[in-house]
């Protein structure tokens, strides 16, 4: 497991040096990575000169202290902090920006990052489509950019296209209340430290796309491609999903589909990834087995199949959950191709040190960490859950497949969805059985749709989608369909993936100790809990708010909490700013009252 061995080091460098204030190492770190790298190439050319392979260890040792300074430079070059052109470090007026996303129209605000190419300390001429090149000087970062539209004639902006704005950018701040979403941290694991907000008069949109050209492509055939959907799907809610599911294009999906898909635990369906690519390589694989007699027929096979996933990536317009899968799903091919036997484990490594090398952030994504977990949890956990029953029948024996494999990749990620989303759907199991035959239908059908123009089977298609989404409403409505408001720290989130790991090692390799060790920390991990609790039992506090528009204050006493508000239980204010803060000071009962007397004190305790 060659890449397992390298990635280890590799990643644990990025996360070591992941924070901005370990950039003056940089150069000492260069030297000491030279120097490990000269040892590497004397050691190797006087390998049996010197008969170095009787300290095979100090190699090795060398090798991975390699590994890790090398993942420390990447991960401090990525930082845009590091670049002596970062444009905060310049006295500018106007920046020259060029889009790197789709934008995301919110009402009346159009979202999106941006990489600034050029600043200029002197005002250009924003009234006139000419501007003087020598003006503009060089200049590198990503911002945050936010523009207010014209009711009347709003604009519309593609990926690739350049902009002239002003250089009013500001930090990005951190949270205001507690346990609210951190989006300054969110956006620092996507080198985004800065935003501005402009409005639609205020920018100047030159007739210049710099774009990649192929993303360009690929984002406008997914747009022909969901334009193809609308025009077939009547239902909203139909229409979100199918080119959420297929095409990965999630600006319409509702807040309340993204609830139910959520609270029954298949929302790893709606994220198109490995399991969409497995599909595809799965009917792939069974229509063209008649390849698979000769050694050149089955290169013509792997080609065709790596053409049409790769095809399939560019129709999603590259969702960086599908290059992933498809970049692991290729490594399998490959290897499959070129060797009889493959290591999984070294296929998964080998994609996850690709993504990291060309972005060492990318260890921080969400989606990153759960595909991985969940991929890992397949080919470890499943074989050994499938073994516990052997069904006769064939049906039953698919159906058996099928929990296993569900059982797998929701015990791999527990841990990490819990952290993330602080939620457990207890129903996982009915749901993914639920969706699985549904999902794939779907998903053919939709491709098939928009490859050969079957417009028939657009009812269908509709009816199927509208049939899933309302089997998944009633399963998120039944009674314990999940428990809520789990809140864990970073130590303690430790403390469960080391506990788990063991207890899954014990389990499998029928170690005594190891249970021991894994029901030791499962215990220690549960009484901190419920010191939690106890404490959380007998608070007594106030919270007051920062809101923009809005107010809210909360006396809580034990469980209980009287809120003083103008916001309603259904306000996205209330749900992003102030239910999370409740549910973590384990509030099950909230009483809103809508006005705040006047006292000099807001606390009656």
């Amino acid at each position: 497991m060659v890449f397992v061995r390298i990635l280890i080091p590799f990643a644990l460098g990025i996360l070591s040096f992941y924070s901005r204030e370990t950039h003056f190492l940089f150069y000492y770190l260069l030297i000491l990575n030279l120097c490990l790298f000269t040892s590497l190439i004397i050691i190797n050319i006087s390998y049996n000169k010197r008969n170095i392979h009787r300290h095979i260890g100090i190699n090795g040792v060398i090798l991975h202290c390699f590994l890790f300074v090398s993942g420390s430079l990447s991960s401090i070059l990525y930082n845009n902090h590091t670049n002596t052109d970062y444009y905060i470090l310049k006295d500018s007026k106007y920046l020259k920006i060029r889009i790197t996303e789709e934008p995301k129209k919110k009402q009346n605000i159009i979202l999106f990052s941006a990489i600034v190419t050029k600043s200029t300390p002197q005002k250009p001429s924003l009234t006139s489509k000419k501007h003087d090149i020598r003006l503009f000087y060089r200049a590198s970062g990503k911002i945050r950019v936010s523009i207010l539209v014209n009711d009347t004639n709003p604009i519309t902006l593609k990926y690739g296209e350049e902009l002239i704005i002003h250089s009013r950018f500001t930090e990005i701040p951190a949270p205001l209340n507690p346990a609210e979403f951190d989006f300054k941290a969110w956006l620092a694991t996507q080198n985004i430290y800065h935003q501005i907000f402009l409005k639609q008069h205020e920018l100047v949109r030159l007739n210049t796309n710099t774009g990649n050209k192929l993303i360009r492509f690929a984002l406008e055939l997914r747009t022909k491609q969901v334009a193809v959907y609308r025009k077939l799907i009547k239902n909203d809610d139909a229409f979100a999903v199918a080119s959420t599911l297929i095409l990965g294009y999630r600006a319409d999906l509702s807040p309340q589909m993204l609830d139910i898909y959520s609270k029954t635990g298949t929302i790893h369906a709606l994220s198109v990834s490995g399991m969409h690519v497995g599909l595809i390589y799965l009917v792939l694989n069974w229509l063209l087995y008649f390849l698979d007699k000769k050694k050149p027929t089955r290169l013509i096979k792997t080609i065709l199949i790596l053409s049409l996933i790769w095809f399939y990536t560019l129709l999603t317009g590259f969702s960086p959950s599908v290059l992933r899968a498809a970049i692991m799903i290729s490594a399998y091919i490959l290897a499959k191709l070129f060797t009889r036997t493959t290591n999984s484990y070294n296929i998964i490594a080998f994609a996850a040190f690709c993504l990291l090398v060309y972005n060492p952030f990318l260890i921080w994504d969400v989606g990153f960490q759960l595909t991985f977990l969940a991929v890992l949890g397949l080919i470890y956990l499943q074989p050994k859950i499938e073994c516990w029953f052997h069904p006769k029948n064939s049906w039953i024996n698919k159906i058996w497949s099928t929990i296993a494999m569900s059982l797998a990749a929701q015990l791999a990620t527990y841990p990490f969805s819990v952290y993330y989303f602080h939620m457990f759907p207890l129903y996982f199991l009915l749901s993914n059985l639920f969706i699985t035959l549904p999902t794939a239908l779907i998903m053919y059908i939709g491709l098939i749709i928009l490859l050969f123009k079957l417009d028939s089977l657009g009812p269908l298609f509709e009816w199927l989608i509208t049939f899933t989404n309302l089997g998944l409403d009633r399963i998120a409505k039944l009674p314990f369909s999940g428990i809520s408001a789990i809140w864990i720290s970073k130590m303690e989130l430790t403390v469960l993936c080391i506990a788990l790991m063991l207890f899954i090692m014990a389990i499998s390799e029928a170690k005594k100790q190891t249970l021991i060790i894994a029901v030791t920390l499962f215990v220690g991990l549960q009484s901190f809990m419920t010191y939690d609790k106890l404490l959380a039992f007998h608070q007594k506090s106030t919270i007051r708010f920062t809101l923009k528009k809005n107010y809210a204050v909360a006396l809580i006493h034990s469980h209980k909490a009287i809120l003083f508000t103008d916001l309603n239980s259904e306000s996205k204010a209330f749900k992003y700013f102030v239910k999370p803060a409740l549910d973590q000071h384990k509030v099950t009962q909230i009483q809103f009252r809508e006005a705040i007397a006047s006292s000099p004190s807001l606390n009656p305790y």
